[in-house]
């Protein structure tokens, strides 16, 4: 038995939480055609991470990997190919997916990719957070003295 959150009490009561709540109802909705190719996420340091997707059977030109804002999209359309000479191959057991695919990932804010490479049927993104400076912690330095004077306090004592 399958039951949808309503979320609606949320919306009434935050501002700018909408990307979260889009991807809590995406995540409960779930397809079934979200799993496909095989993929692994994982940590790969502090602050980087590896998307690694099984596509046997594609070449690095039969393969799409696009980077928008949030959202990394990993795409393959298999070719029609056939032997040198115009041989045409008949299969007689089609045992390996060769069928299209989208594959969606949602990035947190500040997650780039650096590159991608495909080796042994594997597929591999790497993933980078790099978070700008203004919005790093910052430690802020304690003066001696009375009560903390304003930046412009600050700025006067350091032009004398």
């Amino acid at each position: 038995m399958r039951t949808d959150l309503d979320l609606s009490p949320l919306f009434r009561s935050s501002v700018g939480f909408d990307r979260m709540f889009d991807l809590l109802q995406h995540a409960m909705r779930g397809g079934a055609g979200e799993n496909y190719p095989p993929c692994d996420i994982e940590r790969t340091g502090q602050d980087s991470y590896r998307v690694t997707l099984a596509v046997a059977g594609f070449r690095p030109d039969e393969l799409s990997v696009t980077a928008q804002q949030n959202l990394l999209v990993v795409s393959g359309e298999r070719q029609n190919r056939g032997r040198g000479g115009g041989q045409q191959r008949e299969v007689l057991y089609r045992g390996i997916a060769g069928r299209g695919f989208e594959r969606r990932f949602e990035l947190a804010d500040h997650v780039k990719v650096v590159g991608a490479s495909l080796a042994d049927g594997l597929l591999s993104i790497d993933l980078q957070r790099e978070v700008p400076e203004a919005m790093r912690p910052r430690r802020i330095q304690i003066g001696r003295g009375g009560p903390a004077q304003g930046p412009r306090r600050i700025e006067e004592r350091q032009a004398a």
